[in-house]
């Protein structure tokens, strides 16, 4: 698939100002406010008219990305790169999730290897100095938007923020462009090579292991958040993929994406509300903090949720990569490391 088109907080609960001075072609500087790692449709539409990109100019820029991704099982048979070709944000370039993987992995969506994401970011054009702003579809609300901001900022990218969100940037009545993108990117761009943050992923073995002492005496405590739907999670409804059995880790607690957001909108709930929505589920914000889901996707909803609430530790949230596709494939449960609620 063509990859080129045109075109964390603290865990306090109180959101830190991202200010960016961006020198100007012609002297002086410009500011860019993003008070959280969600951005607002006027926040970005702010943004953008005071940095609009000129081909002699070297100073960082605000993009606008696209993560529009579907299900392989989606009843309409909808595509991101379909979608972005519909309606998109103008001067928006496209992330294609399934692309920008791990192709020698069995599992759907692992990360990439640091070479590919370099050689995938120079040809969609960004800069390592580039303000990211992904977003979503307007179909879907809040999806992958998240993992793909998450895996920008594993790979070092610190100025990643995402849309809150493209339904309500239409909605609005921010502008938006569609037909074939006319020009890809004018030059590719000299993305260096980075050090995935190896802090931030938990791996199949680690995760084995925790499932394994969960109720133990002395171990960590550690909780695994499961954003797949409470059917799936119960081992009640099949999972998407033929021949994998649904179910849970030992001891994972379920809190699926609809919860997380706005039943309208689709955006994310307020920072308050996500708070409580993890209190009620039990949670502790001083314990360590592992989130999955399907094919670790919309784990990173979870994530950027946790992120917003100001709930736990930055340093102490991972997301587990392979999530349950990887998980029910490598497990059984005969030895009880698949449960199911009866």
């Amino acid at each position: 698939m063509a990859l080129l088109a045109r075109i964390m907080r603290p865990s306090r609960a109180t959101k830190p100002c991202v200010n960016i001075s961006i020198r100007a072609q012609m002297g002086g500087t410009r500011q860019i406010n993003f008070h959280s790692h969600l951005v607002t449709p006027k926040e970005l539409s702010k943004a953008l008219t005071k940095n609009v990109p000129t081909k002699i100019s070297t100073a960082p820029r605000v993009i606008p990305l696209c993560a529009a991704w579907f299900l392989p099982i989606d009843s309409k048979g909808r595509t991101g790169q379909q979608v972005f070709k519909e309606k998109r944000i103008p001067t928006a370039r496209f992330f294609d999730l399934d692309a920008v993987k791990d192709h020698d992995s069995p599992y759907p969506h692992m990360l990439p290897k640091p070479d590919v994401f370099a050689k995938a970011m120079q040809q969609i054009g960004i800069r390592r100095d580039d303000e990211v702003v992904v977003y979503d579809t307007q179909e879907l609300g809040i999806f992958s938007a998240p993992r793909v901001a998450w895996t920008l900022h594993i790979f070092g990218h610190s100025t990643v923020h995402v849309l809150n969100n493209f339904r309500l940037w239409v909605e609005q009545g921010y502008p938006t462009e569609s037909g074939e993108v006319e020009a890809p990117v004018e030059e590719s761009s000299r993305y260096p090579t980075p050090i995935l943050d190896a802090s931030k992923v938990v791996d199949f073995p680690e995760m084995k292991e925790i499932a394994r002492d969960y109720g133990k005496e002395g171990a960590e405590g550690i909780q695994v958040l499961d954003a797949r739907s409470k059917g799936r999670w119960a081992g009640i409804d099949p999972e998407p993929r033929p021949g994998l059995s649904s179910g849970h880790m030992p001891g994972s607690i379920n809190v699926p994406v609809p919860e997380l957001l706005d039943p309208q909108s689709g955006a994310f709930l307020p920072g308050e509300e996500l708070r409580r929505v993890f209190q009620l589920k039990g949670l502790d914000p001083e314990k360590p903090i592992i989130s999955s889901c399907g094919t670790g996707v919309t784990a990173a909803v979870i994530d950027a949720a946790l992120g917003e609430a100001g709930f736990g530790r930055p340093e102490a949230r991972r997301l587990y990569d392979g999530s349950w596709t990887e998980w029910a494939q490598r497990v059984s449960e005969a030895d009880g490391l698949i449960r199911k609620e009866t």
